[in-house]
Order: structure tokens, then C-alpha cells, then sequence
């Protein structure tokens, strides 16, 4: 078909009304066809349907059973068209019709002939509404009934009735329309159903509920609260440690070559399910021959530990290795190997096996075919790699990633057979593209050729389904797809702390907190003396799920590793501000020096300074961060998020100038061109072009685009309280006191929402501080006095 006869549908949001015929199926073919036609004809009897139809704004797209009708203009028209069809329907016995409405993202393409090509989240979603209701029932999503509340007119037959679970897990919030001569009034079908087998099984759930969350408890109590060492007869026998190996070489440049073959031989280790086998983060700050290898067995949790040296001159390479039983400090095995470069990969499987078989771990036959699988047949490919190896675990920065990310891409280059270094090269791409660094680079693309280039090649590589898992995390947004691909990586790297970590990200993504919390506990476990995983679990676990004196715990465990480690000291004064306890807040922030540069710091600090309602302190303060954003530079999460507070303390110290200058600054940095998309993505910038709105006053440029940020993100568990978070306090800020109550009444009862700190002393609430809704919400998270 020529390009003049299609009519092109861009991405933009549409309201949906998704109808179809109850019963249809159980229908002869005759009858489906009539009912379809009568359907059809009362739908284009509908003044709605011929107003929207008129002014070229509606698509109607056939789904068999039914259809679904495409507005554009507000949900205001899908839900007039749904009433007027409700009404002629009333008496209508033969011809049964339910309905669903939802607001979200359409795009597509319609022919001349009207045969229709759109999709989008808005018309999947729409059609989940539906699929919740029975005959006669009229369901609204709760961003559609929010959008509707707004209007006094609807307001009456707006009747929430609770959450369902529809396809792959996803929980939608449900209104039901209705009056006394349009809609069902009737509780739909399956909410009925949930709500009888919750009340059959209530006792048994709680008390199974119950013995799980004690025994995880009980678990992450241990682990927090264990200290540093752990008992001998506590330590699993089959467990190993590998202490960085020493770099004999003459070259010290060579350094890099240790650490890769090290990590290499952890990596063939970690897909032994018979072993328990420490993470490289956890051994990295040990030297390579310690004095006392008990006290270092105790801290690791293990029974055994391999010390190990490279020594490298030209194309030979010498390894030296000796396993230790750390609890008798006797040794079990020493050998040395003289390899060429081309069979260097050769020790580390050698190694591998005889560790297991020292420890009597039992192997399955694809475990050993996968340890003594050859990489690569190209010695340089292979010593490009382990240095992008050594680089990318021997510095932490975006400069060191990038250049790891230039090593694996030259070893792909000299063997483009190299699976291996396909997935080493995606993931760390990922990670450089969720965090906007040189996406020409690290492109969306980029990544998922390298991911796919290594299953590929690899079917079985479970740093092949790591990558795809990355990709699907951190591109796509895919965090289902991303739940399958980990899980497919655990399988293949039973002992990775890295795979248990990344399930504990996307399962919080999916709302999934208690798998979350094992997942959690299991890498902390094979990786006991990572200080960013204990800040992890600390600020993405038990902070958002507001257990506040567990997040601290985990904090303290973190600083028995690292004492002076300012970004732990700051996230306890962090978590203090959330619970409103500002003095101890301050006293954690005394400790640390007042000319620290570091960004998370000094957001902190800004914080306390607003909740103080020391304004202009606040302003300083977060200048030392915002003045070193330049213009036309990517911004980072906490660069704009120091912009926007900056802004409204400026605003709230009586400067409205420099805050109409820093909202001005937050738009073009987010905005570059007007015609710039903003797509969802790990920064959440549209509540904080939202809340730049807000500050210039612009009230329905605000609403649009903090409505559309908790849409974007209504499949995130943890962005989406955030979204809705800053949709209330742009609600306050316009007084729309009624609706801000409503959004702050969940935020409450959800991960990650607000928090009584920022309820009790945050600026942003200070509008509803007579209302007594709000003050019956903060007198309710007041501490209680014991009995």
C-alpha cells in the first residue's frame, strides 16, 4: 500500500473504551454475527461516538467480540460514550456488553479501508479493565478515575472497589460507574471470589505467612547482627574463598592479568551448586597471603581458601595455587602451572575441578562440560579480555568502565566467536546506558546485539542470560522478561551473588518484596563484606519498606567494613529524616567533614536544612552540587532532584527570582527542543519537569505531566510511589487539597511512599497543615507509648 493512503498514528496518550458481548463463545455463529452488528449499531447511535467521529479524533478498532474506541481529546469522551451506551442497553436482554476504560500510550497506523494496525499500553490496559467486570459493569482504571474526580459531575458514580491481579502478575486498581440507571452496582464476580477464598484460607495464610517471615527474619537478623566473624561449627564445609592473586610479574602493568585469571576461576566455581563460593567483592580487600587465615575464614563464612600468583613474561605465563583448610590452616593441595598464553585458560579450569574435587562437591555432567569449555582460540582475544576484566574489577568509575568496555569490544573484534566477551561487553554497556553515559556508545541497540550475539553463540552461558537480563532491566523496562533471563542465569551460576542481587532488583520492580529479601539474604551470603550491598539492602529493601531499625542494622554492617565511609554515614542520617527524628539526623551529619564533596552527602544535608525550614542554609548547600551542572550536559536522578528542592527553597527563602531561574534551567536541561520525547527511563525526569511546572506556576502543564509520570510507571513498584508521591505535592501546592489526601492515603500504605518524616516537616505539605484529614494522617504515625 502507498505511503498516501495510510494515516500514520504517533505515540501519544489516548483515552480506550474496551467493550465485548458476555457470552460470546457459548453463541452460534449466526447469533455472533447479529449481536456484533446490534453492538455496532448502538455504538454509532452514541452522540459521543458521532461528536468524536465527526472531528476526525476516534479510532474504532473490531476485536471480534466486541471493540475498542480510541479518543483522544479527554477521558471524559470514552466514559459519555460508555453511559449513553449503558442507557441503551438497560432494557436490552439478548445483547449482554461490558466495559473497561483506561488512558495511556496508542500508536499505530489506519488504512484508508479503516483496517486498523494500533496497539500500546493504553489499549492492553483498557482491555484488563474490562476483562475485571461482569455484564452491564462499567470499570474505570484509577488514573481515569482520578482524571474524572476532578469534575463534579462524575464525582457521585465513582465507586472504588479495590485491586485485581490481571495477566503476568500486574495488580490494577479498579473504580466501578455506576447510578441508578446505568452500570452494574454489583461487586464484580472475581473481586467476590478473591475476597471468599481470602476469607477460607485467612487462618492458614497467616499462620504459613507467619513461619516464612520469621524464618527470613530470623535469617537477616542473623546476618545483620553476626558482626564481622562467625563461629567455626557454623561454616559450611563445602565452601571456598579465593584471595586476590598476587602479580609476581616484572611488568607491574600486568596487574590487570591477576585479577582476570582470579575472577575467571571464581566464575567456573560459581556454577558448581555443590559449593558455597565467595564473591570477588567481598575477598578484594585481603591480601593475597594473609597471616591469619581463621579470623579471614570466620569473616567469610568458609571453610576453605585458595591463594594463588601469576607470574608473566612475554607469552609464558607461571600460576602458582594452594587451597587451605582456614579453620586447621593445613594445607590440601599446592601445584604450579606453566602455560603458553594461548592455554592460560586451561589452569583456571584445572583449578576449578580440583577444588571441587577436594571438597567432595559432587559435579553434574553439564557442569563439567561447562567448566572445561575453551573460550576463545586467540590468545590476544583472550588477553584483551581478562584486562577488561582486571580494569573493570580493579576501579570503580565511568571512565574505568568505559575503558573495560573498550577491551571486551577489541576482544570480540579479534574473535567474534568470543561469547563470553559478548556478554561481558553488553553488561557493562547496560550499566553505562542506565546511567545516560555516551549512549551513542553504549546504545540501546549495542547492548542487545552483544546479548544476543552471546546466546548466539551460547545457548547455555550463564553470563549470556545475565546480559539478556540486563538489557531487558535496564533498556527495555522489561522487568518480566528480565525475571525469566536471571532466573535462567542462577541456573547455570547457582553460587553468583551478582545473579541473586539482580533478582532482588527487578523483583522489587515487580512488587515482589518478600522474594526480594531471600534473594537479598543469598547474595549477602556468598558476598558478606560487600559495603554497597549491605547499602543496597539497606536503602532498596528495608528503607522503602519503612523498616527503619533493620535498614540501620544493615548500615552497621556496612560500617564494620568500611568506617568512615561517608555515603553509609549519610544514608543513616538519611533514614533518620524519614522517620523524623532530625536530631539524631543532624548528629550523623556533624561527624562527617563540611567540605565533602560527596553528591549523595550533600543532598542529605540539603534535606535536613529544609526540613529545619532553614531555607537559605538549604539553598548553599545544594549549590555545591547544582553549580557544576552545565548546560546541554545530560542530568543525572540526583542532579535534578537538587535542582528542583534548590528551586522551592529558593521560592520558600522569598527569592522568587533565582527560583523562577532554576525552574526555568530544569525545563530546558529536560526539554532541550519542543519537540523532545520523554520516554520512561531510570531517572523519572517527567515528575521532576512536573514539579518545574508547578514552580512557574503552570498548573496544567504540572498535572499532565505528574498524571502521565505515575502512567509511565504504573508496571514499577518502585518508581510508581514516587510519581504519585510528587503528584501530591503538586496537588497541595494548587490546593486540589481533596485529591492530594486521596494520593497520600495509599502512598502510605505502599513501598517507597511517603514517609513521617516528610509528612511531619517537609515544606511541600505545609499548604494542607489546617486540614484535618492531614493532621489525622500525621497524628497516626506518631510513636506509640508503651503499654
Amino acid at each position: 500500500m502507498s505511503a498516501d493512503v495510510k494515516k500514520e498514528i504517533e505515540l501519544e496518550i489516548a483515552h480506550v473504551l474496551f467493550l465485548d458481548i458476555v457470552g460470546y463463545s457459548k453463541l452460534s455463529v449466526n447469533e455472533q454475527h447479529a449481536r456484533v452488528e446490534e453492538l455496532n449499531e448502538i455504538v454509532r447511535l452514541s452522540e459521543q461516538y458521532q461528536k468524536a467521529e465527526a472531528a476526525g479524533r476516534l479510532i474504532k478498532i473490531p476485536t471480534g467480540d466486541g471493540m475498542a474506541l480510541v479518543f483522544y481529546k479527554s477521558p471524559e469522551e470514552p466514559t459519555q460514550c460508555a453511559v449513553e451506551i449503558g442507557h441503551a442497553l438497560k432494557d436490552n436482554a439478548r445483547l449482554r456488553v461490558r466495559m473497561g476504560i483506561h488512558s495511556g500510550p496508542v500508536s499505530g497506523v489506519v488504512d484508508v479501508n479503516e483496517r486498523t494496525n494500533v496497539a500500546g499500553a493504553g489499549i492492553n490496559m483498557a482491555q484488563r479493565v474490562m476483562d475485571c467486570g461482569d455484564s452491564g459493569h462499567i470499570l474505570l482504571s484509577r488514573h481515569v478515575a482520578e482524571d474524572l474526580s476532578e469534575y463534579e459531575r462524575w464525582r457521585p458514580f465513582l465507586h472504588d472497589i479495590g485491586a485485581f491481579e490481571v495477566k503476568h502478575g500486574v495488580r490494577v486498581s479498579v473504580t466501578n460507574l455506576y447510578s441508578d440507571d446505568v452500570g452494574n452496582a454489583q461487586l464484580p464476580s472475581k473481586l467476590q471470589a478473591v475476597r471468599k477464598h481470602r476469607a477460607h484460607v485467612h487462618w492458614a495464610e497467616a499462620a504459613i505467612g507467619l513461619l516464612v517471615l520469621a524464618a527470613i527474619v530470623a535469617a537477616f537478623i542473623y546476618v545483620l547482627h553476626s558482626g564481622s566473624t562467625r563461629s567455626l561449627e557454623s561454616i559450611v564445609k563445602k565452601s571456598v574463598a579465593v584471595l586476590p592473586f598476587e602479580n609476581l610479574s616484572d611488568d607491574k602493568s600486568n596487574a590487570y592479568f591477576a585479577v582476570g585469571i582470579q575472577d575467571e576461576i571464581l566464575t567456573k566455581l560459581a556454577s558448581f551448586a555443590d559449593l558455597k563460593v565467595i564473591s570477588r567483592t567481598s575477598t578484594t580487600k585481603y591480601k593475597s597471603k594473609p597471616e591469619d587465615l581463621k579470623t579471614v575464614g570466620q569473616q567469610l563464612g568458609v571453610g576453605t581458601i585458595l591463594e594463588g600468583s601469576v607470574q608473566r613474561a612475554a607469552n609464558k605465563v607461571r600460576v602458582n595455587v594452594q587451597l587451605i583448610d582456614a579453620r586447621t590452616d593445613t594445607h590440601l593441595w599446592a601445584n604450579t602451572f606453566d602455560r603458553e598464553m594461548k592455554d592460560v585458560f586451561s589452569v583456571e579450569s584445572e583449578v576449578a575441578s580440583t577444588i571441587a574435587q577436594q571438597l567432595n562437591a559432587k559435579l553434574t555432567g553439564p557442569e563439567r562440560q561447562a567448566v572445561a569449555e575453551k573460550p576463545t582460540q586467540i590468545a590476544a582475544a583472550y588477553e584483551a579480555y581478562l584486562r577488561g576484566l582486571g580494569i573493570e574489577h580493579g576501579q570503580f568509575s565511568d571512565s574505568s568502565n568505559q575503558e573495560a568496555a573498550a577491551a571486551y569490544a577489541e576482544a570480540v573484534q579479534l574473535d567474534p566467536n568470543f561469547a563470553v566477551a559478548w556478554a561481558r561487553l553488553s553488561l557493562i554497556q547496560s550499566f553505562l546506558y542506565f546511567n545516560s553515559i555516551d549512549k551513542n556508545t553504549n546504545s540501546a541497540a549495542a547492548v542487545k546485539d552483544a546479548a544476543d550475539k552471546a546466546i548466539a553463540l551460547q545457548p547455555d552461558l550463564g553470563e549470556g542470560w545475565l546480559a539478556q537480563g540486563a538489557y531487558r532491566y535496564r533498556i527495555l523496562r522489561n522487568f518480566p522478561g528480565a525475571l525469566h533471563a536471571y532466573n535462567e542465569a542462577q541456573k547455570r551460576l547457582p553460587n553468583s551473588a551478582l545473579v541473586n542481587e539482580y533478582l532482588a532488583y527487578v523483583e522489587r520492580r515487580l512488587g515482589h518484596w518478600k522474594q526480594a529479601e531471600a534473594h537479598y539474604l543469598k547474595a549477602a551470603e556468598l558476598d558478606p563484606r560487600d559495603v554497597q550491598l549491605w547499602r543496597s539492602i539497606a536503602e532498596e529493601l528495608f528503607q522503602c519498606e519503612r523498616r527503619y531499625s533493620e535498614a540501620q542494622a544493615a548500615l552497621d554492617r556496612a560500617l564494620q567494613i568500611s568506617p568512615s565511609d561517608e555515603g553509609i554515614i549519610a544514608a543513616k542520617a538519611d533514614i533518620f529524616q524519614e522517620e523524623g527524628r532530625l536530631d539524631e539526623a543532624a548528629k550523623q551529619l556533624g561527624c562527617l567533614p563540611k567540605d565533602s564533596t560527596d553528591g549523595y552527602l550533600i543532598l542529605v544535608r540539603g534535606y535536613q536544612a529544609m526540613f529545619e525550614h532553614q531555607f537559605d542554609t538549604a539553598v548553599t548547600v545544594l549549590e555545591q552540587k547544582t553549580k557544576t551542572i552545565k548546560p546541554g550536559q545530560p542530568v543525572s536522578t540526583s542532579d535534578v532532584v537538587a535542582l528542583v528542592y534548590q528551586g522551592y527553597c529558593q521560592e520558600w527563602a522569598g527569592r522568587p527570582n533565582d527560583a523562577h531561574a532554576t525552574f526555568e534551567f530544569i525545563i530546558q536541561a529536560l526539554v532541550p527542543t519542543p519537540g523532545s520525547v520523554i520516554t520512561p527511563d531510570s531517572r523519572g525526569i517527567r515528575s521532576f519537569l512536573a514539579m518545574a511546572y508547578a514552580g512557574l506556576a503552570d498548573k496544567q502543564k504540572a498535572l499532565a505531566e505528574a498524571k502521565q509520570a505515575v502512567v509511565d510507571y504504573e508496571n514499577d513498584a518502585v518508581v510508581t510511589p514516587q510519581a504519585e508521591l510528587w503528584l501530591a505535592r503538586i496537588q497541595a501546592r494548587f490546593k486540589d487539597f481533596d485529591s492530594a489526601i486521596v494520593t497520600l492515603t495509599h502512598s502510605l500504605e505502599v513501598p517507597g511512599g511517603v514517609t513521617p518524616g516528610d509528612l511531619r516537616f517537609s515544606p511541600f505539605w505545609d499548604p494542607l497543615r489546617k486540614d484535618p484529614r492531614f493532621e489525622q494522617i500525621v497524628a497516626s504515625l506518631a510513636p506509640k507509648e508503651p503499654e
